[in-house]
């Protein structure tokens, strides 16, 4: 299938329509660029199923699947409830999906999949992939992810996306048909593009930076919360066996577990922060290649003004060959010049494209950081709020019973 970067539609609707019921399909279920998605469509992953079977080396394993669920946006404002479309998917369908946004849309800060292993965990908590709470936090962060992808606005629009939702079979062939991961960067060519680029944008330097420090706070608000989830967990299981005797138990597992809700909140824009930095790099790997093509350019111009004057200005093999061995022929210095001529006019086509796609790259990259950055402070703004006003509800049920267990003492 054709890379869908490039469309001004993607087609919303049953894709295994005759031709001509296709065509008239197109025309009333098409989503503009630009038009999110969760307009047209109710995406949800309703349920997750462990099962087991063989791998690509033919041995056997367990692994999750998640039931994604979806139904037009129409049928709800009219009043219907009709059963809604549904698929299962692994999470490395979901990997997939996401390094196939990573690549087509190269300019997007695409939402972060939510963790494959538990990462900072306290003691009570499974550190196991297939333990259920984990597998259902693993739910929720999946459906997240949809819902971002869906709402984005130049996402949104990709037919593979759309695919995704809704053919189960020979999706993956589709999207290898792409040629993905040809197009893909290596880790290697972005390194070398980050040490050896001479003009870095000052905007990408600094938002790179940011993304480091994000990391970095939100790293540490973990670590921080995990220690006292451990310390709290203990503090309730004492408070728990004086609770019988003042007819008060303890739900320190409920509690903690609405903790746990909040920290897979502030965990989404850990991974968050590598999908900014990772937009900054494809920044360098374009400013990089434009800086070269601007080099090999000016050097080739500098070989035909030597070999029109005949004067060599710096040290190269070709002066020392000429000192050896004479100097070339009119014929073969028309020969080279010609050849130049036609290399310099490529160059110059050549950086004139390099130019236009660094001018395109920052102007829709950094709408989109401005997008997430918005984004960023309203959600952390609203789940930081949310964690303080529970804990200021879970303090004053502690003073309440504490302020019981006295009353109980005075009366004795």
């Amino acid at each position: 299938m054709a890379d869908s970067g490039s469309e001004d539609i993607a087609v919303i609707g049953n894709t295994d329509l005759t031709p001509s019921e296709s065509e008239n399909n197109l025309k009333n279920t098409m989503v503009e660029k630009g038009t999110s998605l969760l307009k047209k469509m109710e995406i949800s992953v309703a349920e997750a199923e462990k099962r087991t079977g063989k791998n690509a080396v033919n041995m056997q394993e367990t692994y999750t699947v998640y039931l994604i669920e979806t139904r037009p946006v129409d049928a709800a404002s009219e009043g219907t409830n009709p059963v809604p479309d549904s698929l299962w998917r692994r999470y490395s369908e979901f990997e997939l999906l996401r390094n196939y946004l990573l690549v087509t849309y190269p300019f997007a800060v695409v939402p972060p999949l939510p963790e494959k292993r538990a990462e900072f965990v306290w003691h009570k908590l499974s550190a196991d992939n297939m333990d259920p709470d984990f597998v259902e936090r693993r739910r929720v962060g999946l459906e997240n992810f949809l819902l971002r992808v869906a709402s984005h606005p130049a996402l949104s629009s990709d037919k593979i996306f759309y695919l995704f939702l809704t053919e189960e079979n020979g999706w993956k062939e589709t999207v290898f048909e792409t040629g993905f991961q040809a197009k893909a960067d290596s880790r290697l060519k972005a390194l070398n593009a980050t040490f050896r680029v001479k003009n870095p944008d000052k905007r990408f330097v600094e938002m790179k930076h940011y993304g480091d420090e994000l990391q970095s706070v939100i790293s540490q608000l973990l670590r921080v919360r995990a220690r006292a989830a451990d310390r709290l967990y203990g503090v309730y299981k004492v408070h728990g066996n004086y609770g019988r005797v003042f007819r008060y138990a303890a739900s320190v597992d409920d509690i903690l577990e609405e903790e746990e809700h909040y920290a897979d909140q502030l965990k989404e824009y850990l991974f968050y922060s590598d999908a900014l930095r990772t937009v900054c790099r494809k920044h360098e790997l374009t400013q990089y290649e434009l800086e070269m093509a601007v080099q090999d350019l000016t050097s080739k111009k500098q070989q035909r003004e030597e070999l029109a004057t005949g004067t060599i200005r710096t040290f190269s093999l070709k002066g020392m060959t000429s000192k050896l061995f004479g100097q070339e022929t009119p014929e073969q210095r028309e020969a080279k010049l010609k050849m130049l001529e036609t290399q310099i006019e490529e160059g110059e086509e050549l950086v004139k494209e390099r130019n236009s796609e660094c001018d395109e790259f920052v102007k829709s990259a950094w709408v989109d950081i401005e997008r997430f950055k918005e984004q960023k402070d309203h959600d952390l703004r609203e789940s930081l709020i949310s964690y303080a006003i529970m804990q200021i509800s879970m303090c004053k049920k502690g003073i309440q019973v504490w302020n019981n267990a006295k009353e109980c003492f005075n009366k004795m």
